[in-house]
């Protein structure tokens, strides 16, 4: 991508490796979600899902405010009732889209994540922030719900009682009250937050990657089901990795003693 359209583009996505990052690019308003940059992210995704090479992907924002404060209000301000229906419709599908990656996703949120931020951040499997980072479920402040799934995936995550708490008081938290919820998985300096997301994203890609796309599949669909579905669901994801070589190079590389060179294949 050259630097005029980087500087066009609302979402930018670039590879390192088997790694992919995707920032939200709108710093000067914190990172806000305006519809022209969620059909962006929601090309981004597209590209990542069918793209065999990517093995991980971590989101976080641009600049060192915001992660994202949600939905762009300015916009909404203009909307007719059917065109927030259409933007209530496009969030939460393309928030849906992140959580269905079948790679390993890592929120690394930089600032604020509000509204519609958070609720992306509780699309991505782990979430990480840096210790000034402010999070909240704030919709209720402007008269709205939550509707891009944080009404949820929230008491998912921590609880009927706890997620009641944070939407209907609209309560902003800090990061460490957040990670003590069981909300983020860990809470670290400015500098440390990509290199903390990095060394989680290479400590699972070291690993058979069909077996990582199956595990995070039984988990995701196997939990939301009684487990004697849950155990068919799990058993079906195993099937699906019998007969690939990945799984017979693991064996060589074990009876070799050598470290396994995974192709994702």
């Amino acid at each position: 991508m050259n630097n005029e359209g980087a500087a066009k583009s609302k979402v930018l996505m670039e590879k390192e490796g088997h790694l992919a990052f995707v920032t939200l690019n709108r710093p000067d308003e914190l990172n806000c979600f305006d519809y022209e940059t969620l059909t962006q992210l929601e090309q981004t995704l597209d590209q990542i899902r069918f793209d065999r090479d990517i093995r991980a992907v971590i989101f976080t924002g641009a600049g060192e405010r915001s992660f994202s404060t949600g939905a762009d209000l300015k916009e909404r301000r203009t909307m007719s009732e059917a065109q927030v229906r259409q933007f209530i419709h496009k969030i939460r599908f393309v928030f849906d889209m992140v959580e269905e990656l079948p790679q390993p996703t890592i929120a690394a949120i930089n600032g604020f994540c509000f509204g519609g931020g958070f609720e992306m951040a509780l699309a991505c499997d782990f979430r990480y922030a840096v210790d000034s980072a402010k999070l909240g479920m704030t919709e209720v402040s402007w008269a709205i719900i939550p509707g891009a799934g944080g009404t949820q995936r929230l008491p998912r995550l921590i609880g009927k009682g706890k997620a009641k708490e944070l939407i209907l008081t609209a309560r902003k938290i800090d990061a460490a009250t957040a990670e003590s919820l069981g909300i983020l998985n860990g809470v670290t300096t400015r500098e440390g937050l990509i290199p903390k997301c990095r060394e989680l994203a290479e400590e699972i890609m070291q690993n058979g990657p069909l077996a990582v796309i199956q595990a995070k599949y039984a988990i995701n669909y196997g939990t939301e089901v009684d487990l004697k579905t849950g155990l068919k669901i799990e058993t079906k994801a195993y099937e699906t990795i019998i007969p690939t070589k990945d799984r017979v190079e693991a064996l060589n590389a074990f009876s070799e003693k050598r470290k396994p060179q995974f192709r994702g294949e």
